[in-house]
């Protein structure tokens, strides 16, 4: 299988775990050393030349992630695989953005040990050939990693996985979950933005698994009235309702041996999302208005582009359907987070238009280019469709040059324009008098209000950086004397003041955590994670 030899590094902090994986390895004649802690692994790899590590991302003395990239600094020509608990997806997925070359969940079996070293193996020689012959890898790839990519999926078949496009270390790890979680019966949750390909996962999850020839059925479940869900569900008899003229099968039947995906989940009624959990437990329902039972085999694949813990803790969603659903979950990384990946979306979709409409447009301007990466998209991939779409229509030429870019994105970056792709614009600064009676203006301690109003310079970060919704937002000056005297016990913890950042954050945002990251300049998962640490403090 493996070519013998290769010299492989497993960092596991369980004996008998170690042990095993030694064992799975020892067949393909590879020789293996073994260590527990993330020190010993950064000393080892400082010392001698490994071909692969096996990172498990837990270990006693240090954060998996850490080790990780100090491994990748003290030996960056190792191809590191890190092993993550079936629940870790997303921690899996941050791995491989830190440089990680693959991951795999517990539990695995041999043959997918095996199987994923000799990639690993196989892109270490790629690399080491392009590294050894320059101008090989100049088609503007720079991580030699994307060469390769999991079983057989080489990196141009990545940047074109099913319909997805793009090869960033993000859908990397997207493409990976999906190709682990299909051939599953397991139900998978997808959470994402609007626009940021949701339905194309589920897509790709079904196309990928043995069910592919079968159906797949989307069903939006915020498009549909809700006294038409259950039908459009469960299907109907005649005469069940007011129009029920004829017997009419639902999703449900249509979708028997196949892929049921429901999108939109949240927004599903109640009372029938009980119905919905009795269908996906027992395999059995029934039709709206009918008496005898009906059994299919079906795949669930939903979607939200909310918070479906904040639904559950808000009462508008079961608490156990959502247990029930939330077996692998998917998120889909917003645009913004995709890096390359924008401007080959871009110019596919350039490509596309351009030959449908008639045009002769073949690339984007430098500067067109540089604003597509820079600017935010919080319409993510639709929106991005919609402004190409509308390039293409109103102008022709073979370059598409920054005037024929519309409103919102033309006015990134330009003074007064948007902040983080928001539609409105912060308002003027007041203007002041430095001479009126200033008794208890609020800036009259800020030294930065009083270097403006008195035409001084500061050094101020980029306006509205990181600041998203916030930045329109006054900020009331720190009174130098507050709190003076009250000692050391008046110093709150720093993970509490940063809960209140952040809940204070999503209550501006009405309760939007994906909002709320873009406005605080981080990700979603980021706050998932704080909140998740927070339950367990109690």
């Amino acid at each position: 299988m493996a070519a013998p030899n290769a010299r492989i590094l497993i960092v596991e902090d369980t004996l008998s775990l170690a042990r095993v994986y030694q064992d799975y390895l020892r067949v393909d004649g590879h020789r293996i050393e073994h260590v527990g802690t993330g020190r010993d692994a950064i000393s080892l790899l400082r010392q001698n030349s490994f071909d692969v590590a096996i990172l498990d991302l837990l270990l006693p003395d240090m954060d998996g992630r850490d080790v990780l990239r100090m491994a990748h600094d003290v030996s960056p020509h190792s191809q590191i695989i890190v092993i993550t608990a079936h629940g870790s997806v997303n921690v899996a997925v941050e791995a491989m953005r830190d440089g990680a070359y693959d991951f795999l969940l517990k539990p695995f079996t041999a043959e997918k040990l095996r199987s994923t070293v000799l990639d690993a193996l196989k892109n270490q020689r790629d690399g080491a050939k392009n590294r050894a012959e320059p101008g090989v890898n100049d088609g503007g790839d720079e991580n030699p990693r994307r060469a390769v990519f999991g079983d057989g999926i080489n990196g141009e078949e990545a940047r074109k996985y099913f319909d997805f496009i793009g090869a960033s270390d993000t859908m990397r790890g997207i493409y990976r979950i999906i190709d682990s979680a299909a051939p599953s019966r397991a139900t998978v949750f997808i959470t994402g933005e609007s626009g940021t390909g949701k339905e194309l996962a589920a897509e790709a999850i079904h196309r990928r698994s043995e069910r592919a020839n079968a159906p797949f059925i989307p069903l939006n479940c915020g498009a549909i009235p809700k006294d038409l869900m259950e039908s459009e569900i469960f299907g109907h008899v005649k005469g069940a309702f007011t129009g029920a003229v004829v017997d009419r099968e639902g999703a449900a039947h249509r979708a028997a041996n196949g892929t049921l995906f429901l999108d939109e989940i949240c927004e599903m009624d109640l009372e029938l999302q009980t119905k919905l959990l009795r269908f996906i437990q027992t395999g059995t329902f029934q039709k709206v208005g009918g008496s005898s039972l009906e059994t299919v085999d079906v795949r669930f694949v939903c979607a939200t582009n909310r918070d479906p813990l904040e639904e559950v803790r808000a009462g508008r969603f079961r608490e156990d359907l959502y247990y029930r659903l939330h077996v692998i979950p998917l998120h889909m990384p917003p645009l913004r987070d995709r890096g390359h990946d924008v401007l080959q979306i871009a110019n596919f979709y350039l490509q596309r238009f351009s030959s449908e409409e008639g045009r002769d447009f073949k690339r984007f301007s430098p500067d067109v280019a540089d604003l597509f990466s820079r600017y935010s998209w919080p319409g993510n991939i639709r929106q991005l469709q919609n402004i190409i779409r509308n390039i293409v229509v109103l102008n022709n030429g073979p370059e598409v040059v920054m005037s024929m870019v519309p409103r919102p994105v033309s006015n990134f970056g330009l003074e007064g324009s948007l902040v983080n792709g928001s539609i409105e614009a912060p308002p003027p600064h007041p203007v002041v008098s430095v001479d009126m009676a200033d008794g208890d203006r609020l800036w009259m301690d800020d030294p930065e209000a009083l270097a403006f109003l008195s035409g001084k310079q500061m050094q101020q970060p980029p306006s509205g950086a990181g600041l998203g919704i916030f930045a329109a937002r006054p900020v009331r000056a720190r009174d130098k004397n507050n709190g003076a005297g009250r000692g050391i016990e008046a110093i709150r913890p720093l993970w509490m003041v940063e809960k209140d950042a952040i809940e204070d954050a999503i209550d501006r945002c009405d309760g939007s955590i994906p909002r709320a990251a873009e406005a605080l300049g981080v990700s979603p998962s980021t706050i998932y994670r704080k909140k998740q640490s927070w339950e367990e403090i109690g």
